[in-house]
């Protein structure tokens, strides 16, 4: 079983129950067991601003299956939440983005790990963090030292274990 983190957000829709749903989906996954969920953030886009806020949280799961098919199972729930690819850092039903898998460092055509981006993302680290504050990240070391770097980003935290604050 290999440590994988799975970073999920939406903008789209119920953003929060995209984001629970997809967390849900995660944890049917053939050959996989969720062994965590964040507690979920707000955060501004990055990119493209014209567009709403974001509600992030990640997921720390065990998994046997290679990068390659979580890659796909990962892009088999975006599309069954309606996910569609109109432009760079458009608004989204729902992303999944293999953030981390075990220690590997991979780059190869159509998968890139550790998420290229995910060093400068305050919406991916603090997650990250919250759920193993020891997190390294291949090839860049802490991914605490990174959020630290990453304070001026506007992200909020919202909810806990996945159910938003306030709820009963």
């Amino acid at each position: 079983m290999t440590r994988a983190f799975v970073g999920v957000g939406a903008n789209l829709g119920d953003a929060v129950d995209q984001v629970r749903a997809a967390i849900a989906a995660l944890a049917a996954l053939p050959g996989t067991r969720l062994v965590a969920a964040s507690s979920l953030y707000r955060s501004a886009p990055i990119g493209y601003a014209d567009q709403p806020d974001f509600i992030n949280a990640a997921a720390l799961l065990e998994t046997e299956l290679a990068p390659g098919a979580l890659l796909a199972a990962l892009q088999a729930i975006e599309a069954g939440a309606g996910r569609s690819r109109t432009f760079k850092d458009a608004p989204r039903v729902l992303d999944l983005d293999l953030l981390l898998y075990g220690a590997a460092a991979i780059d190869e055509p159509g998968l890139v790990v550790p998420h290229p981006r995910l060093h400068g993302r305050a919406f991916a680290l603090a997650p990250i963090v919250e759920l193993d504050p020891g997190c390294v990240i291949p090839g860049r070391g802490p991914a605490k030292d990174w959020l630290a770097r990453a304070a001026g980003q506007r992200i909020e935290r919202i909810g806990d274990g996945g159910r938003a604050m306030g709820d009963g």
